[in-house]
């Protein structure tokens, strides 16, 4: 199963990245928020985190595997989550993924249907399912910065940590979230929640 792929970004469409690995040219399906930051990179090296799945009617034998991309880890799992929803699917969930994953997964955390339902595709049951099975998962992926977590440096989770903390200590989840978007964007890196809580100390303190 190929899981990254990195060359030249040769083309870039509505759907669809292609790129140029030596002698080969890969086609690559990409969501809107995944193509949004591509599109400066054109000619440039890129390397996507992939995930492969197997697209017709085996019953007809027109099976096709496709590859689709992704910028880091955080938002390879975020699309993989939202996949596994009954109802959903690879398809839909690549139509559906027009925002980025922070304005999405804060939608789900805070069970905001309507924003939900203004996704391409989804309905208001289908939004009703994907609050129900993902809401308890969404912590992390609510708290992407910018340029989302680089994959190869440092986890997420110890900013989900964070959050789940400061709820713990009697913050509100707005101004725990706040708090812990502000440390984060110093691009400071942290071992584990008792670094990022020191650091929260001091800037407090401050």
């Amino acid at each position: 199963m190929i899981t990254n792929i990195r060359g030249e970004l040769v083309e870039l469409n509505l759907t669809e990245a292609i790129i140029s690995v030596g002698a080969f040219d890969y086609q690559v399906f990409i969501p809107e928020f995944v193509r949004r930051q591509l599109q400066s990179l054109i000619g440039q090296e890129v390397s996507l985190k992939t995930i492969q799945y197997i697209e017709g009617n085996p019953q007809k034998g027109r099976l096709t595997p496709r590859l689709i991309g992704f910028m880091n880890h955080a938002e390879k799992e975020f699309f993989e989550l939202v996949c596994s929803v009954d109802g959903v699917g690879v398809k839909k969930t690549l139509r559906a993924m027009v925002r980025p994953v922070k304005e999405v997964a804060t939608a789900i955390e805070e069970n905001d249907l309507k924003q939900l339902t203004t996704l391409p595709g989804i309905g208001p049951a289908v939004a009703e399912r994907i609050v129900a099975k993902l809401r308890r998962k969404m912590t992390k992926f609510a708290l992407i910065i910018a340029k989302e977590f680089p994959a190869d440096e440092q986890s997420p989770d110890v900013f989900g940590e964070a959050y789940e903390a400061l709820l713990s200590l009697g913050y509100s989840a707005t101004e725990a979230r706040t708090k812990v978007e502000t440390i984060a964007s110093e691009g400071k890196k942290f071992k584990n929640i008792e670094d990022f809580l020191t650091a929260l100390y001091q800037q407090e303190r401050g």
